[in-house]
């Protein structure tokens, strides 16, 4: 297009967007970019949205200098693989993966020489990086606190219930290993609570799983970090909200679909991490040399109206110490909420309930040891 096509609302558009690029970015964006994404959520989801907003701000802008194959949004974890082949044919230069470890390592298996950049639970305990600071292969990306966080969600669900005496878990043993398992079990344990676990391998058995956990006297269900349980998580914030069974989710984004409570990093953050890192692939940093990120923010949320509508009151000292509160206007007015899905100015350091950053810049560096203190 020449400049004289351009009217007015254009230009000062272009003049804006092209002012917020690093000036790095701008001095390569004569070169076209090809990336791939697989991803469970739709295009317009708050995780796939972030994400394209961080690779325009890193100077990745669709249209201008980044093809983005859109086949792979919103599609069934199942397909991934099947797209991830022909993604590959048609010469991507990366592929983002979200979903976990199960579909990171299908999506290897069909291309283990495209560049993947993922999130899972924990990319060294899976056997998808060699280590955090030197992956060691095709995939780099995000590693959350899978197991760690699972731990400090059950010690919150007893703190929501401090009278209940038996709890579930709902759990993917394709993600949680044994030993994980019986690490909560031992720590519910000594708090004198009663934990089972109900593993779950498809989404048709997700129903059926908390029926089980509700049928065995279960007072509060902690949905343990999945793909599989994030993707399906309307169905089962539905279902246990149907059953009045309080249960607690890993990511605090989540509070505005209806989940109770929630605590971890939220979604948005961890794919704007992402998308940095597939700008750094893009531009010729190899995988096997990106060092595997973390999160540095995490959030306590919970949701008032989930809590009235099963008739359950939210202890104050939880509910003061939470970073986001969905609330009525009349929770307000009787003063029981802090801010109506807001963030409290307090804690935008990104603390959260448990401080799980470690000393220096936004958090941990990649490679340093965990030693998340309550």
């Amino acid at each position: 297009m020449h400049f004289d096509q351009l009217n007015r609302r254009e230009f000062i558009t272009l003049l804006g967007g092209a002012a917020a690029w690093p000036f790095s970015a701008r001095a390569q964006d004569a070169q076209i970019y090809r990336v791939g994404i697989l991803n469970s959520n739709p295009r317009g989801s708050p995780s796939v949205s972030v994400l394209f907003d961080e690779l325009r701000r890193n100077g990745l802008v669709e249209a201008r200098n980044l093809v983005t194959d859109g086949s792979g949004i919103g599609i069934p974890y199942p397909r991934f693989p099947d797209v991830a082949r022909e993604l590959v044919k048609a010469k991507v230069e990366a592929l983002v993966v979200g979903g976990g470890s199960p579909p990171i390592r299908s999506v290897q298996a069909v291309a283990p020489a495209t560049p993947i950049v993922g999130v899972a639970d924990d990319m060294v305990a899976e056997g998808l990086a060699r280590s955090l600071v030197q992956p060691g292969g095709n995939v780099t990306g995000v590693s959350l606190f899978a197991p760690e966080l699972d731990g400090k969600r059950q010690e919150l669900l007893i703190e929501l219930l401090p009278v209940v005496r038996r709890m579930a878990a709902l759990t993917d043993p394709r993600v949680q290993s044994p030993q994980q398992l019986q690490a909560l079990q031992e720590a519910a344990s000594v708090r004198g609570v009663e934990l089972s676990m109900h593993p779950v391998i498809g989404a048709d058995g997700i129903v059926p799983a908390i029926n089980a956990a509700k049928a065995a006297g279960a007072g509060g269900l902690n949905v343990l970090a999945a793909s599989l349980f994030g993707s399906n998580s309307k169905t089962i914030i539905a279902h246990t909200t149907a059953l009045r069974l309080p249960a607690i989710y890993m990511w605090p984004d989540h509070t505005e679909l209806g989940a109770l409570i929630a605590y971890g990093p939220p979604q948005t953050e961890v794919y704007r991490q992402v998308a940095r890192m597939v700008a750094k692939v893009l531009r010729g940093t190899k995988p096997a040399d990106l060092p595997v990120q973390q999160p540095t923010t995490f959030e306590l949320a919970t949701n008032l109206e989930t809590a009235k509508a099963i008739g359950l009151t939210v202890p104050m000292n939880l509910l003061s110490r939470a970073d986001k509160v969905v609330a009525t206007e009349k929770n307000h007015a009787q003063g029981i909420s802090l801010r109506s899905s807001h963030q409290l100015a307090a804690r935008r350091a990104g603390r959260g309930l448990f401080d799980l950053r470690l000393p220096g810049r936004r958090g941990r560096q990649a490679g340093q040891e965990r030693h998340p203190q309550l």
